[in-house]
């Protein structure tokens, strides 16, 4: 079914439902599913509608508290409705982060282009995937409920500053440690070559 649902409603929708403090439980709403939206997210988080960037920073925060993923599909969801959107990489874009203390007890906060703040964790680990091709780096933090952020490149180069070398699997690995997590981002036999 292809019908055409428009930003304007979802926004009124989103607006009902996140009336109370903290993201809408999108992930218990269940309703139909009404069709495409021309609405993408570009991979410098950008939101665009109808090709258009929405130059509104607080209507991209709350069409960003109604997103879902299912499976490779993202949706923006309302108790009323469900509209299949386009994001070309991840929907969010971890654009700063701090880090509290040392080692394991580290702390790495990330902050996202629209306003989201997470810890790295087990619950929310940082990921990492290297183009076979050019061996270029690409790294993720999970913000929530399956939904990701691209590392910018500055905050990344950040990062890389306070990695550490730490035996994994009988393997030493580059990585991160967070709130008692270590995250791998590289084979320390590979990191000269990076």
């Amino acid at each position: 079914m292809n019908v055409n649902p428009s930003a304007e409603g979802i926004a009124q929708s989103a607006k009902a439902a996140t009336k109370g403090k903290g993201l809408p439980p999108v992930h218990l709403w269940n309703p139909p599913f009404c069709g495409d939206l021309d609405m993408r997210i570009a991979r410098d988080g950008t939101w665009y509608y109808l090709g258009t960037p929405i130059g509104r920073p607080e209507l991209v925060r709350l069409f960003s508290t109604i997103l879902r993923r299912d499976g490779d599909k993202y949706f923006l969801v309302t108790p009323v409705e469900k509209v299949g959107i386009i994001v070309d990489d991840a929907p969010f874009v971890a654009v700063d982060f701090t880090a509290e203390g040392k080692g394991p007890d580290q702390c790495l906060r990330f902050e996202t282009n629209v306003g989201d703040e997470v810890d790295a964790s087990a619950d929310n680990p940082i990921r990492v995937e290297i183009d076979e091709e050019t061996g270029e780096p690409t790294p993720y933090v999970l913000v929530r409920a399956n939904l990701e952020a691209l590392i910018d490149r500055k905050s990344f180069y950040r990062l890389i500053e306070l990695g550490v070398e730490r035996e994994v699997d009988g393997q030493s690995w580059f990585g991160l440690w967070s709130n008692g997590r270590f995250f791998p981002i590289i084979p320390s036999a590979e990191l000269a070559r990076a």
